[in-house]
């Protein structure tokens, strides 16, 4: 079977030259689409919140008018209201998120498939998933999530789900848009769009910029915010629409570029109390630059209505450097900065070296640059045919992609010297010297997924392959040239069939769906590692009755073997290397309401939206965890940064001028180390409840005024431990905006 099924794979890409999307631009009234209407689009997963209801696992559409509503520039707050979504914040801004789907590990967001425009956007998916670039969502149209059973179409993480970011699409006619915002933290935004579309030919031009000067006080003095800039570029040839033989080329440009004065070092637990928002005078160098592009062409083949194939080729390349604080030199002995901050009676005099009380000699603070650059690149094709029988309705969907990827490491520390808290370079390191290597991935990924709908039960059985060889080539720290010929060179290799089986029974106004997949994530390219694999489950129902809607949903993931990561970003070294962590139960479950009180008014609505998250999780066995990341694990534990329960409510007051809208946020407690029973203070991240409010008054169609508070309440709370020390969430900010569209 397995060469049978290759072969088909192979066979597809020679029915085309070159694979492209027609754009399907969202209606207003995306609850007129059939149910049996296929949307046909190589940038989405769902395209409309019809789709999100009806599919057969759970998913979750954000609309463009959802994403409006709080103008948010942070991914971790336009998630919130999503069941099944975690996530642990880090720099209050939401800049380097790290999302979890379904208890996957949140780290760095480096267990779900990230994409943008239906492409991984990851830096490295494969061989270094751990996800330093996101891209930014003020600038998207609409995201998708897709969570539980037949997601076999999107890998190559398979365990929690997919999240999709859709950019903005080259409009119908001609739109024109300007957004300016200013408020709390010297904080700024400007974002302005423009494009229009003939009958064969259309473009859209893009702009972004948000800054801000950051809400932590550094002991020096200083910026301690960010400056980022995006700039995306759309271009479309196509032939008529009611040509024979439909075919679309475009082509997308995407270029990003950050730099934002963030660090790893937070607060000991005492000085988190008394000064919350303060920053060390040892991370006044604290740095991270970065810039990204990305290159895609995409090409749609409409042999007919029923008949399409979509062809990407893409590119994205990042490149990074962290430059941060990483460890504090004494009398010779090197101590690492979450150590110290997590056991500061005991490094006392390391502490005040880093809060720039004690001053210290030449080479003390050793400043890491964690220079990286990364390429992800590759080609995918889905071929889509669907046909109609009585009383029955059936799609086949196949696609292809063949990707590579690699994270070059090519890093140094330098020694610094403090002197009355302020910081003098002592010693400069040379490039190469700290971490010298090139971690690369090849992989041939292939899916089929079969659609049938007989009355009101659809079923939707597939299958997908990942064959995928992982290598990494050491150089050596003595050899920055990569002249030598001394180098280490490992791989390692993973092929595996991922099936899945969803179903869906829908009725009047009550429907059942649920279904069974296998969860998959790869391993690293050390010899002999084992990939991640669990075996995933999910019940549930959707249901309308009086004005009230939503849906809830039982899951359970079993894990076979669960991967840990030694990430920098939770207190590790950050050589990526993985560990296994065995047997592991992940059960939950997510309840969404929506109710209108005001439903019928004529000119008044007052929607609700509440959406909660129970998630428990247990080791099914003992073991310690690498580089003490997670502790000394004890059958019976659970898994570390996943709160048991999260809580959201939306509450809105929307009328033809004006709008005021209402967001809270529940999150609960969360332990950083691996246990059961109460959690140890130094291991705990307490509960918080955070409000946000916005705004808009409508002078006319073409014109808004906006307004948002983040943190109304003015809530002081840490978000996480890691990846050294407390760190606190965004306090109360006030930002007033202009909205101008045609």
């Amino acid at each position: 079977m397995k060469s049978y099924f290759s072969f088909l794979l192979c066979l597809i890409p020679l029915l085309v030259l070159a694979q492209n999307q027609r754009m399907i631009v969202q209606s207003k009234d995306s609850n007129l689409i059939q149910l049996n209407e296929v949307v046909l689009s190589a940038n989405v997963i769902l395209g409309s919140k019809y789709q999100a209801k009806n599919r057969t696992g759970s998913a979750y559409y954000i609309s463009p008018q959802e994403l409006a509503t709080f103008n948010y520039t942070d991914i971790n707050r336009v998630l919130r209201a999503v069941p099944g979504v975690s996530f642990y914040e880090e720099d209050g801004f939401g800049l380097r998120p790290n999302i979890s789907l379904r208890g996957t590990s949140p780290e760095r967001s480096a267990k779900i498939t990230l994409m943008e425009d239906g492409v991984l956007i990851a830096p490295a998916p494969y061989s270094a998933p751990a996800a330093y670039y996101f891209p930014s969502v003020a600038r998207m149209q609409a995201v998708e999530i897709l969570k539980g059973s037949s997601q076999v179409q999107y890998g190559p993480f398979t365990t929690g789900g997919a999240i999709n970011m859709i950019s903005t699409q080259i409009p119908d006619s001609f739109n024109a848009f300007l957004l300016a915002s200013y408020g709390s933290f010297n904080s700024g935004r400007v974002h302005a769009k423009v494009g229009d579309a003939k009958e064969h030919i259309g473009y859209m031009v893009e702009y972004l910029n948000f800054n801000s000067n950051g809400f932590k006080k550094l002991d020096t003095g200083g910026n301690t915010g960010f400056d980022k800039n995006d700039l995306v570029a759309k271009f479309r040839l196509n032939t008529a629409k009611d040509a024979a033989l439909y075919q679309g080329l475009e082509v997308k440009f995407q270029y990003s570029d950050e730099d934002s004065n963030e660090t790893y070092v937070g607060l000991t637990d005492s000085d988190f109390k008394a000064t919350p928002y303060r920053r060390y005078a040892g991370t006044q160098t604290d740095e991270m630059i970065n810039e990204h592009i990305q290159l895609m062409a995409t090409h749609l083949l409409a042999f007919s209505d029923n008949f399409h194939i979509t062809t990407n080729a893409y590119y994205n390349g990042f490149s990074r450097n962290w430059y941060k604080l990483d460890g504090v030199t004494l009398g010779g002995e090197r101590r690492g900065v979450s150590g110290i901050l997590s056991n500061p009676d005991e490094n006392i005099d390391y502490l005040q070296v880093i809060t720039g009380e004690q001053d210290a000699t030449a080479d003390a603070l050793l400043v890491k640059a964690n220079n990286r650059k990364y390429i992800s690149k590759g080609v995918q094709t889905k071929f889509d045919y669907h046909w109609y029988g009585e009383k029955t309705f059936h799609d086949i969907e196949i696609g292809l992609r063949y990707h590579y990827d690699e994270e070059d490491r090519y890093q140094w520390v330098d020694g610094y010297g403090i002197a009355n808290g302020i910081m003098q370079l002592t010693s400069e390191g040379a490039p190469g010297t700290d971490a010298n290597r090139i971690s690369a991935a090849k992989a041939f990924a292939g899916f089929a997924l079969y659609k049938f709908t007989y009355n009101d039960l659809t079923l939707t059985p597939g299958v997908r392959y990942e064959d995928i060889s992982l290598n990494r080539t050491d150089y050596g720290t003595n050899n920055i040239g990569r002249t030598n010929s001394d180098v280490s060179f490992r791989e390692n290799t993973s092929a595996v069939w991922i099936p899945g089986m969803g179903f869906n029974y829908n009725l009047d106004r009550f429907s059942i769906f649920g279904g069974v997949h296998k969860g998959f994530s790869p391993p690293t390219s050390k010899v002999g590692e084992k990939a991640e694999k669990s075996i995933n489950m999910e019940l549930g129902s959707r249901f309308t009755y009086n004005g009230l809607s939503g849906e809830i949903i039982g899951f359970y993931n079993d894990y076979s073997n669960l991967l840990g990561s030694d990430l920098a970003a939770t207190g590790g070294t950050g050589s990526l290397e993985q560990f296994n962590a065995g047997e592991v139960d992940v059960m939950g479950l997510e309840v969404l309401l929506n109710y209108d009180f005001l439903s019928g008014h004529k000119s008044f609505k007052l929607p609700l939206t509440l959406a909660y998250t129970f998630t428990d999780t247990e080791f099914k066995n003992s073991f310690g965890s690498a580089e003490d990341i997670w502790g000394e694990v004890t059958a019976g534990d659970e898994l570390p940064y996943i709160s048991k329960h999260q809580l959201n409510a939306t509450l809105s007051l929307e009328h033809p001028s004006y709008s005021i809208n209402l967001s809270g946020r529940y999150n609960g407690e969360f332990r950083t180390r691996a246990g059961t029973g109460s959690i140890p203070s130094n291991e705990l991240v307490p509960s918080s409840f955070i409000l946000d409010v916005s705004g808009a008054y409508h002078l006319n169609a073409h014109a808004s005024i906006t307004g948002n508070i983040i943190n109304m309440l003015d809530e002081v709370y840490a978000v996480s431990r890691v990846p050294a020390g407390l760190r606190p969430g965004h306090p109360f900010g006030a930002y007033l905006g202009i909205r101008l569209q045609y």
